[in-house]
């Protein structure tokens, strides 16, 4: 139950991929024209940096972005620019949805006037979402309310696209389960011509809020609803509709299949402003359909189907957000990502369907990066050699090339790319277990350093070895491993086991961040800790489609018996205390470390358990049903996978922490947990916190509580030091 987009892996995984995965949703990187500059934010200025590193341009200085009859400038919190580079958008006093903030204000600044004047001004403070300069620069539009709108930037005339938004009526954006489970969030695409926009609309009527309680903030509490359906409950009602500006004549898609029992994750203008593109996949996410849409009439047609055993995956294929759509050949083609033949590759398919394989091998594309058509390449992320780490790599755009690796084979680790659109520079970013995170800007041509130094300097703190270990099943698996700083082969030391084990994370990469533990008040390694995590089946490693899927109906029992398997193995080495075994994971992590508590009580002493779902009945339905199947038509793999299935085999000291604020994972697993322990007499330590979120970061002093409280647990339960 874990992503890092949206807080799920919000432990220790979340803290050592910020900074080289291209998950949260940080501004954009926006080249010049000639992509030998980039525009940013510094010091509430918009400023040009060039490739160097310098600043060759201030395009909006703060003292512009004062209102009249105002002395203080706006905060920028983001900003976009018009087609044509006169206009820019800028995103103030924002305010969060769920997990972003993605609601505020928006002012537009004539950048050769410095007029600057607020769209909207006529909805609530703080409501529009999403605003986007029309392609020919005359329009803005957004959403409020559920609601989208029109602005004439020449008269300021609003028109309401869309009426009938409301608490259930989404108009241009996303219920709570899109934005989780499909990152989701701008449901609104404008058409080239800037005659017409097309839309998501979702009817939630039928799904059912879980209320959240507040008891803190008043005398009195009060109920917080959040729009979630739970797994086996319907999904909200999803359709496309495409309205005419001038006109106000909106016309819905005729998409196939019942709108209730399908998703539409992913739509865009098909390359014209006569068609749209999407993609269907169904209720059981093993069968996507793409389709085109005529707008005139709103006509359909599949004209690409993919199915899989267990289930397609629709988030793993693109390396930023879900919008865009990459075309080639003059619009007669684009590109998909495919497992069907047991690797995650690149194709490119044209308008009838009809495709060709463009990475070949037995070896996974991470991520798309760019599509240099120009010069006939596509480049992407992928490390056949190892799973744990992550390279640049391109191939000829017509599949007849060799897969040619970009990144230097000196710089052994992660790498991200932010490529400029011409395809001649990159923002280049790298780290490994031992080095910090270091930046710097390369030509793509040769990965010559246009920027300075890289300055990925050795950590200071000891890193962790890397390893691989095999189980007595057979199965291979990597690792890190974190000794003691004065670690004597000839003693036996305490091991703590850190956890994900669901599909949506990897722990174990190579780069900055393996081995260390946010939650540990002062040094493991110092202490005497040896700290430990492993890969099992399912995580979303590079290492085929086989590796991944393995764990499909089966989260709680496959997963689990590859870490118990590994950990048996561990416990034959010499300087492994089997009598100090411990293990901890957050979210997806803590019902894996429950169950590995649980069901192996004579591996695991100790537990820490942190957000964890205790019943995968009480999940929302797009995740849990992708992994694991409709618990109305089949509950088996829900019950087989639950903690709380295990529960009365508790043996050990298990800390049980949850926020009862917690929209993602609901306190109700916190709940439910505990009766059945209680139930069975099964003694554990327990902590609530109050209106936290899946987080558990707000409030004062909740980080530094958290921290101490498994700190001091660990110690008391599983001593630390050499003996």
């Amino acid at each position: 139950m874990q992503k890092l987009t949206v807080y799920r892996a919000i432990g220790f995984a979340f803290l050592f991929q910020l900074f080289s995965s291209n998950l949260l949703l940080a501004q954009a990187v926006r080249w010049t024209l000639d992509n030998k500059g980039i525009y940013e934010v510094s010091d509430n200025n918009i400023i040009v940096r060039d490739i160097s590193g310098a600043v060759s341009n201030v395009i909006v200085k703060k003292s512009d972005l004062i209102p009249a009859g105002t002395s203080r400038p706006l905060e920028i919190k983001n900003f976009a620019f018009s087609a044509n580079r006169s206009l820019i958008l800028i995103s103030t006093n924002t305010r969060k949805v769920w997990r972003y903030e993605t609601r505020g204000d928006y002012w537009v600044m004539d950048l050769k006037t410095k007029r600057l004047f607020q769209i909207g001004k006529a909805l609530p403070e703080a409501s529009l979402m999403f605003a986007k300069f029309s392609p020919d620069a005359s329009k803005v539009a957004y959403v409020s309310g559920h609601n989208l709108y029109c602005e004439e930037l020449s008269n300021g005339k609003i028109t309401a696209l869309t009426k009938d938004g409301s608490s259930k009526i989404i108009n241009g954006t996303f219920d709570w389960v899109y934005e989780e489970e499909f990152d989701c969030r701008d449901g609104f695409r404008w058409s080239d011509n800037s005659k017409s926009i097309a839309f998501w609309k979702l009817d939630a009527g039928k799904t059912r809020n879980y209320l959240m309680l507040n008891t803190t903030d008043s005398i009195y509490s009060r109920t917080i609803p959040v729009e979630y359906p739970k797994a086996g409950e319907d999904p909200s009602k999803c359709s496309i509709a495409v309205v005419n500006i001038a006109t106000g004549e909106t016309t819905l898609m005729d998409i196939p299949g019942d709108p209730v029992q399908n998703y539409i994750p992913r739509m865009e203008w098909a390359a014209s402003s006569d068609q749209i593109i999407l993609q269907q996949l169904n209720r059981e996410q093993n069968l996507s359909n793409i389709i085109i849409c005529d707008v005139n009439g709103g006509n359909s047609k599949v004209i690409y189907t993919e199915t899989d055993p267990a289930w397609i995956d629709v988030k793993a294929r693109w390396s930023e957000d879900p919008t865009g759509w990459d075309w080639i050949n003059k619009g007669k083609e684009f590109l998909w990502v495919s497992e069907k033949d047991g690797w995650r590759h690149i194709y490119r398919v044209d308008r009838e369907g009809k495709e060709k394989l463009i990475t070949r091998g037995d070896y996974d594309m991470i991520s798309l990066s760019l599509v240099d058509e120009p010069n006939g390449y596509i480049y992407y992320m992928a490390s056949p050699d190892n799973a744990t780490e992550s390279y640049l790599y391109r191939t000829r755009l017509d599949g007849n090339g060799n897969a040619e690796k970009v990144t230097p084979q000196s710089l052994k680790g992660s790498h991200s790319y932010q490529i400029s659109d011409k395809g001649k520079f990159a923002i280049h970013r790298f780290s490994n277990a031992s080095t910090l995170p270091g930046q710097e800007i390369v030509s793509l041509a040769d990965h010559k350093n246009m920027s300075g130094k890289l300055n990925a300097a050795e950590a200071s703190a000891a890193s962790p070895e890397f390893f691989k270990i095999k189980t007595a099943e057979g199965v291979e698996m990597d690792g890190w491993m974190l000794k003691p700083t004065d670690f004597n082969p000839k003693k036996k030391y305490p091991v703590l086991f850190y956890v994900y084990g669901e599909p949506a994370s990897q722990t174990v990469t190579n780069r900055y961040g393996a081995g260390r533990n946010r939650l540990y008040k002062g040094s493991m390694a110092n202490d005497g800790y040896i700290y430990i995590s492993l890969e099992n089946r399912g995580a979303p490693a590079p290492k085929g489609r086989t590796w991944r899927k393995s764990i499909y109906k089966s989260i709680g029992t496959v997963n689990i018996r590859d870490q118990a398997m590994a950990a048996k193995e561990i416990l034959k080495w010499s300087f492994i205390d089997s009598s100090r075994v411990a293990v901890w994971g957050w979210s997806g992590g803590g019902s894996s470390t429950l169950n590995l508590m649980f069901q192996y009580p004579e591996i695991y002493k100790t537990g820490i358990a942190i957000a964890a779902v205790a019943s995968q009945f009480t999940y929302d339905n797009i995740y849990q049903e992708r992994y694991m199947g409709n618990p109305k038509q089949d509950s088996t793999p829900y019950l087989k996978g639950s903690p709380l299935t295990y529960a009365r085999n508790l043996k050990g000291n298990l800390l049980y922490i949850h926020g009862t604020g917690d929209d993602n994972v609901h306190y109700q697993n916190a709940e439910l947990l505990i009766n059945e322990l209680v139930k069975y007499n099964k003694q554990f330590e327990m902590m609530a916190y109050p209106n936290r979120t899946h987080s558990i970061s707000e409030g004062a002093g909740t980080t530094e509580h958290l921290a101490t409280l498994f700190t001091e647990f660990l110690k008391k339960h599983c001593p630390p030091g050499g003996r």
